[in-house]
């Protein structure tokens, strides 16, 4: 029962802990709301639990035989948040519109999990600590759990966004919010590229 209380905690604190995915959902749910933000919540839990999942079934002795594969991995994280921040920082604050006005989709959520170096720490931390013997049954039993958690805690910031989408109904304060949360984007990106 320990050790699940420990799985739990580790999960917990890493989930929750501000990071781009998180910042993307809180963004998407002031912009739109909880029900339209849970695909990007689902996707980023998705792709989350399988990158955990890969790691503990081997992927991480894979990086470290060719580190330019984590190199990449790294850059390609940057770029994204870069992408990301970007669309944060142009957009003009309209809060009805078009099709151009869509919340994140299930595959951004997921890609933004696999380039995020957050989360691949966390996933090689999580699985270093509680399955490095490669257990299968601990490897699922750690995922199955950390599917949970980290789909509340996204979740929350979600929902915290829209709570705060009351206090933004104007474009300009929108446009306000947004560009806010593009620099922790840029600031984030910029931490990773820091030696």
């Amino acid at each position: 029962m320990s050790v699940l209380l420990s799985m739990a905690g580790f999960a917990l604190a890493a989930s929750i802990s501000p990071g781009p995915v998180n910042l993307v959902a809180l963004s998407s749910g002031a912009r739109f709301g909880l029900r339209a933000s849970l695909r990007h919540v689902t996707g980023a839990t998705l792709g989350f639990t399988l990158l955990l999942l890969a790691l503990g079934l081997g992927l991480q002795q894979l990086l470290s035989q060719w580190p330019a594969l984590a190199a990449l991995i790294r850059w390609s994280g940057v770029a994204f948040l870069l992408y990301m921040a970007c669309c944060l920082a142009l957009d003009e604050g309209r809060l009805a519109g078009g099709a151009a006005l869509r919340a994140p989709s299930l595959f951004t959520g997921a890609l933004m999990q696999w380039l995020n170096p957050k989360a691949w720490l966390a996933a090689l931390a999580g699985m270093s600590a509680y399955a490095a013997d490669g257990d299968l049954g601990v490897v699922g039993q750690f995922a199955a759990l950390y599917f949970l958690i980290c789909y509340l805690s996204i979740a929350c910031w979600a929902y915290a966004g829209a709570f705060l989408g009351a206090y933004l109904k104007s474009p300009r304060r929108m446009r306000l919010f947004n560009r806010s949360l593009a620099a922790l984007l840029v600031g984030s990106a910029a931490y990773l590229l820091w030696p």
